[in-house]
Order: structure tokens, then C-alpha cells, then sequence
């Protein structure tokens, strides 16, 4: 049963992931996204909060309507490995969702987040009668399936300048900038980044600073402003 918060999250946003141009549903019609809408619960997570973890079963479709998120993976010692960034409008955690396999990495809200969740059986049945929304959900896989690859040769080949560059140029292409034109439009702690870029976290501090003092980036607290882009994609591209 809904709570009256759960009812005014939903009145509010649902509409979002349906309509969106980012969504896998926007190619159908108007019956079928009223099912989707009156099916459909909206759930808020407070910065920190796990929207979902790895090992669980998936509990329905979910989009990111508002806020942000990272997709992490435990690895050796249970340290974790960020391997996506998240941002609104976008489902998440839809690969063990379609594969109907448990989750193998967790996703936490970044900052206060709305999330839409949708029935697992009926996306399940739509996906099956519409061949639109079905190459929808094959593009989308195969766009995420080819930005891993690129990441597993970053991860495994470039040196730690090269890597923590990408890293920044991942967040920029992400999430964008502020009005300024130059600084990151997301904060994340020195941890984080260090997680994103495959190295420590003295090494990715190490590294900022490094790349501050050759007026690549300004470091504003936790914001980074990047000060010559052409410079920190030439240090991404050289690896």
C-alpha cells in the first residue's frame, strides 16, 4: 500500500521515466503508459542510502528520476570499484533486471534521490509484445556493454595521470558543468574519485594536486574546476 508520501512522489514525477526522451518507453502508446503509470511506486533516497545491493534479486525496473548515484562492485578485501556514474533521466540496475540474474554491483544515492520503480512482470510483457521498446532495451545495453569496455582498457592500461584525467572527463560528460563552463556539476569525495580512477586515495590526492599545480584544474574544496580542458585531454589520451 502507498504511503501519502509515496502518492505525492508519484503524482509528482512518475511521468518522468515514461516520458522522458531517455526512456525505454517512449515509443508506446498512450494505454500502455497508463498502465506503467498507475503500476508504477516512486521512492525517495537520502544521500548515502543503497537504492539497491549487489547480491539481491532485482524488485522491478528502476529509473533515476532526480539526484545521483554510483554503481559500485566490491572487489579484493571488499574494497569497491565504482564502475558507472548515474544521472537522471535513467534506469539503472537493468542489466540483472533483463538478465533475471541477482544484482552484481550496488548503486547509492550520491545526493537526495527519487527513483521510479516499475513491475518486473509487467515491463517483462511489454518487452515481449513491442519490438520498439525491445531494440530500445537492446541499444541502451549495448551502449553501457561498449562504455565498460572502453573503462576495462582505461583501467587496466593507462598510468594513474591517465586515468584519474578520464575519470574528471567522465564526470564532465556525465554530469556537465556549472554555469561558469568549467566546474564539475558534482562533488565527490577524494575516495570516490580514487574508487572511479582504479588507484588509491593518497595516490588520486597526489595526483589532483599535481595536476592543480600545472594549472590543469583548480581545487575549490570538494569542487573541481577544470581550468585547461586541452590539456587534461591530452593526459587522458596519452594514457
Amino acid at each position: 500500500m502507498r504511503t501519502i508520501r509515496d502518492k505525492e512522489l508519484h503524482e509528482k514525477y512518475c511521468n518522468i521515466c515514461i516520458e522522458s526522451p531517455n526512456s525505454l518507453f517512449k515509443t508506446l502508446d498512450e494505454s500502455s503508459k497508463t498502465i506503467l503509470r498507475q503500476t508504477s511506486i516512486c521512492k525517495h533516497y537520502k544521500k548515502g542510502d543503497r537504492i539497491y545491493e549487489e547480491g539481491n534479486r532485482p524488485f522491478g525496473l528502476i529509473c533515476l528520476i532526480t539526484g545521483k548515484a554510483k554503481i559500485v562492485k566490491k572487489g579484493v578485501s571488499g574494497r569497491e570499484q565504482i564502475v558507472r556514474m548515474a544521472k537522471p533521466v535513467g534506469f539503472i540496475g537493468y542489466r540483472a533486471f533483463f538478465a533475471e540474474e541477482n544484482h552484481i554491483a550496488s548503486a547509492e544515492a550520491l545526493e537526495d534521490s527519487i527513483v521510479c520503480i516499475m513491475k518486473t512482470e509487467l515491463v517483462f510483457g511489454i518487452v515481449r509484445s513491442n519490438s520498439d521498446v525491445a531494440m530500445n532495451v537492446i541499444r541502451a545495453l549495448a551502449t553501457d556493454l561498449g562504455f565498460s569496455n572502453r573503462r576495462t582498457v582505461t583501467l587496466t592500461q593507462k598510468h594513474i595521470r591517465g586515468r584519474l584525467a578520464e575519470a574528471l572527463l567522465v564526470l564532465k560528460d556525465t554530469y556537465g558543468l556549472e554555469e561558469d563552463g568549467r566546474t564539475l556539476k558534482v562533488c565527490l569525495p577524494r575516495e570516490d574519485l580514487a574508487n572511479l580512477s582504479n588507484m588509491t586515495t593518497s595516490n588520486a590526492i597526489r595526483t589532483l594536486s599535481t595536476f592543480a599545480s600545472e594549472g590543469i584544474v583548480e581545487l575549490i574544496g570538494k569542487q573541481i574546476r577544470i581550468t585547461n580542458m586541452d590539456a587534461l585531454e591530452k593526459v587522458s589520451s596519452q594514457g
